[in-house]
């Protein structure tokens, strides 16, 4: 099972990541406006969820996801930022009332985060997740342990983000993997 504490320390991670990575993530942005701002974006959003779990203590997974996807949405910036929070405030969703986290618990939570998006662009961070969330869904079994289909989403979601060029043009002309889908990664 996975404890707050780790899934605090998990979201502070992912917003360092993101932040070490952000210039990265920029050059790849040329989807759906060339801007060049994706891995800035998705790091300040990031970061404002890093900053309220860095200074308060949760004691269920369900109230680490919630404050966390509460502080994503007002820290949320550009379109990457709002999708990011958006993404977050639906996992937070799947664990609400939870203590503690299991295989299933996360891939659910993933599920109820990809479907708190309308009308998704095939090729992007949506498409990422999606395709992460239902790949392991069919790989889920009962004796799973939560780092294990994490390790299978976080597979599912590369292998997604590999195939963003086929599924947008304006990607394949420029060479690149979807910037968001590489900050979701």
């Amino acid at each position: 099972m996975i404890t707050a504490k780790q899934l605090s320390e998990a979201y502070i991670s992912g917003a360092n990541n993101i932040e070490n990575n952000r210039q990265k993530v920029d050059a790849l942005n040329v989807f759906p406006v060339p801007d060049g701002d994706t891995g800035t974006n998705m790091s300040m959003t990031m970061g404002a969820a890093r900053e309220e779990l860095l200074h308060n203590s949760y004691t269920t997974v369900g109230d680490v996801a919630g404050k966390a996807a509460s502080a994503l949405l007002r820290g949320a910036r550009g379109n990457s930022g709002v999708i990011t929070s958006l993404l977050f405030r639906g996992f937070s969703k799947g664990l609400k009332h939870k203590s503690e986290a299991g295989a299933a618990d996360l891939v659910e939570a993933l599920e109820i985060g990809v479907a708190a998006v309308m009308k998704p662009t095939e090729g992007t961070i949506l498409t990422v997740a999606r395709v992460a969330a239902e790949k392991s869904r069919t790989a889920l079994t009962d004796t799973m342990e939560p780092l294990e289909i994490w390790d299978l989403i976080i597979q599912y979601a590369e292998e997604a983000l590999a195939q963003t060029p086929e599924q947008l043009p304006v990607l394949k002309k420029a060479g690149v993997v979807d910037a968001g889908g590489q900050g979701l990664v």
